[in-house]
């Protein structure tokens, strides 16, 4: 449930109300806006007696809270959040473009492609150093020398870096590495991981489960939120239905569903959702369009050798034309994303 107290609420009054909850053994969550604080109750309610709540000074009301997950719920925290990750933000009026390789392969591949992608807009580079595949033969990953690479690409071009972790030890190297981790879709719901991202420190990007629905994907984000680590982005990465022809179906209504329901950043991945380069654009386009704060898009330097996922890996001049074809998508949507040079694309500007 939630405590709404009423406008300008003096600081006593919300002091009273909080220490009451929390000698009843819960704990609280306050979301304090410029005129109204709300009071998150994150417990068993059971035990707070709610009868003596209403009659604490300056309460307004009390509301119900039905779902399972709270501190992701927008109930909860009512103004969307923005999340910093290394020297740039992910949120509300900005667009963050996240790109590079689906697999750190070098050292010298992974700079050439952080330099084109930060040259048109990115302001993260991704790659991955840890790679859960279908197949046991596949190219795992290069693990913590990737991790290095990632390092020393971040610092000569000034790009926040990420990079998806599948275990324990894989976030211990990576919080030496990155500046945000990844957990990836075959591993939403593996709560042992979700608790220790939640305990790393850094920023957390959850993908959204094959099969997942927005509820529990809502509650994987809870289990993180839960280790006192609120920086949490959503990406909807497509789900697994019945339809072929593309890799997976992007769910575009997700990210108007997840605004109304939780406060947290929603980015989209065009890539993994549809498999193919083909399709990349338009549906980064339509993500854009759908209220996303920003987009994931995998790009190589040489996309047929690449050694994971290169037939939907953008090549530099397709990226570069697709983050100028994304400017006018951004106006109307009301957001900016900054360029190689330093200056700011301001998107309502350039819609003008």
């Amino acid at each position: 449930m939630i405590i709404v107290m009423k406008p300008n609420a003096a600081q006593q009054s919300i002091d009273s109300v909080v220490s009451y909850i929390e000698n009843n053994g819960l704990s609280t969550h306050l979301s304090a806006g410029e005129e109204v604080t709300i009071i998150g109750i994150v417990g068993d309610k059971t035990k707070l007696p709610t009868d003596n709540l209403i009659s604490f000074k300056d309460v307004d009301r009390i509301v119900p809270v039905t779902e399972t997950y709270k501190l992701a719920n927008r109930k909860f925290h009512p103004d969307p959040s923005s999340i910093q990750v290394g020297n740039t933000w992910i949120g509300p009026g900005s667009m963050s473009i996240m790109a590079g390789p689906c697999a750190v392969e070098s050292e010298e591949q992974l700079m050439c492609i952080a330099r084109a992608v930060k040259k048109s807009g990115a302001s993260i580079l991704r790659g991955g150093a840890y790679k859960p595949r279908t197949s046991p033969y596949s190219f795992q990953g290069l693990e913590e020398e990737g991790l290095r690479y990632m390092q020393t690409a971040g610092r000569e071009t000034g790009l926040a870096t990420i990079c998806e972790v599948v275990c324990q030890e894989a976030i211990d190297a990576a919080v030496k590495y990155v500046d945000m981790i990844q957990i990836g879709a075959r591993n939403m719901q593996n709560f042992i991981l979700l608790k220790e991202a939640g305990r790393s420190g850094l920023p957390v990007l959850l993908k959204r489960g094959l099969c997942a629905t927005i509820d529990e994907w809502l509650n994987a984000a809870e289990y993180i939120i839960a280790e006192g680590n609120p920086n949490v982005v959503l990406c909807e990465r497509g789900i697994r239905t019945f339809e072929t022809a593309t890799r997976n179906t992007l769910d575009l209504s997700a990210i108007p569903v997840l605004k109304e329901k939780t406060h947290l950043p929603v980015i989209a991945d065009p890539s993994h959702s549809t498999g193919s380069y083909k399709y990349v654009a338009p549906m980064a386009k339509a993500a854009v369009a759908c209220g996303a704060d920003g987009l994931m898009i995998e790009v190589h330097n040489n996309p047929a050798c690449a050694l994971s996922d290169g037939p939907q890996s953008l090549t530099f001049q397709k990226f570069d034309r697709l983050t100028r074809e994304l400017e006018p998508f951004c106006a109307l949507a009301g957001r900016s994303f900054e360029r190689f040079d330093g200056q700011a694309s301001d998107c309502h500007r350039t819609g003008e």
